[in-house]
């Protein structure tokens, strides 16, 4: 069973936060809420908007309720202590019962959910922890179940965009959110009184339209498009493509150095797809297919900057890991490169696992 809150070892803040006033009037705009994770990313334009859009993002084949669903147990899956505890608190605000939480956090069977809600918590759990990495088939699975073809990529979409997230917070050991949890617990009476209308409001928060925009030629087009592509019409793929495509434009790292995080990652978790779109990346920049093995194999590469070697035994970590090791081996990284750079690195292995989980639609 995947750890519960109390169980989660946190470490002390990575990085300090960064307090721009104009990205905190920007955040307020758009919808954001000016956490502690937003204000330690926010040297990181591609990063802050990432998370911006997962914060604010919206679902169009998806219920509210599955949308939390999916979050409270990826983030538990994950062990990531900040937004399991800001999930779990986010649902007790809407109403939902100690013990309700209590049986999706324990893994019980489930009697509040139906045979359709049963299995997409299942498949929420093997999606996050990837041991294996789930293959199209339990889609399929969903799909049988009485879920469209859409709703089960767009379950699987938020589930990446959540694993992406919990890894960012993670790796730089934010603050979890103490005041909104104290908060939410010391009003649970007038939370419960509240409940229907706090969830309407959530699900209108929550509920958006098919992106017109999203096109699978549009989505296909750039980095990592074949995996993009089957996202079609769902808002949150926008938020995906822009991450992807924000990542690779970034000069903080170089490019040789962002592919084979990408590759060291697919390889890590048997995603030939993920791989292939790394190795073209690679082709591009003047690698072979006999040096790319080589690099695959011994996480080594001469064509990455000094600097930025040991980032590939560290990629490699992030996939699975304990909660404390990975953020001391993260602290290390930050002191050998700098805040910047540790950035930057932490978005992208971040994205890398994301992607190579969302893979699986297309495999």
């Amino acid at each position: 069973m995947a750890q519960l809150l109390d169980q989660i070892p946190w470490a002390e803040p990575l990085l300090a936060p960064d307090i721009d006033p104009a990205w905190e009037a920007e955040l307020k705009r758009r919808g954001g809420n000016g956490s502690e994770v937003d204000r330690r990313v926010a040297p990181s334009p591609w990063i802050r908007e990432a998370c911006l859009g997962v914060n604010t993002g919206r679902a169009c084949a998806i219920s509210a309720h599955l949308f939390n669903v999916a979050a409270l147990v990826t983030a538990q899956e994950n062990a990531c202590r900040y937004c399991y505890g800001a999930s779990r608190s986010y649902m007790q605000m809407l109403g939902y019962s100690e013990a309700y939480i209590r049986r999706i956090e324990q893994d019980v069977h489930l009697a509040e959910l139906n045979e359709k809600e049963r299995a997409m918590v299942a498949f929420c759990r093997n999606l996050a922890r990837s041991r294996p990495r789930p293959a199209s088939a339990e889609l399929d699975g969903l799909v049988h179940l009485g879920y469209t073809r859409e709703a089960a990529r767009e379950i699987a979409l938020w589930i990446a965009l959540g694993c992406f997230y919990n890894r960012i917070t993670i790796l730089i050991a934010s603050p979890p959110e103490h005041g909104f949890e104290g908060w939410v617990s010391a009003k649970r009476l007038k939370f419960l009184l509240l409940a229907p209308l706090m969830r309407f409001q959530a699900a209108r928060r929550r509920r958006g339209k098919r992106d017109p925009a999203a096109t699978a030629a549009a989505l296909g087009a750039g980095v990592y498009g074949p995996v993009l592509a089957p996202l079609a019409g769902l808002p949150g793929a926008a938020i995906m493509k822009a991450a992807l495509d924000g990542a690779f434009a970034s000069n903080v790292l170089s490019r040789a150095t962002k592919a084979l995080m990408f590759a060291i990652v697919a390889r890590s978790l048997d995603c030939g797809t993920s791989e292939a779109e790394a190795r073209r990346l690679l082709a591009a920049d003047g690698f072979g297919d006999a040096e790319i093995e080589k690099s695959l194999a011994s996480l080594e590469s001469a064509r990455v900057p000094a600097a930025e070697a040991r980032l590939l035994p560290w990629v490699r970590d992030t996939v699975h890991f304990q909660t404390a090791q990975i953020q001391s081996r993260t602290r290390e990284i930050a002191a050998a490169l700098g805040n910047a750079a540790a950035l930057e690195a932490i978005g992208v292995a971040a994205l890398a696992n994301a992607t190579v989980r969302l893979a699986m639609l297309v495999e």
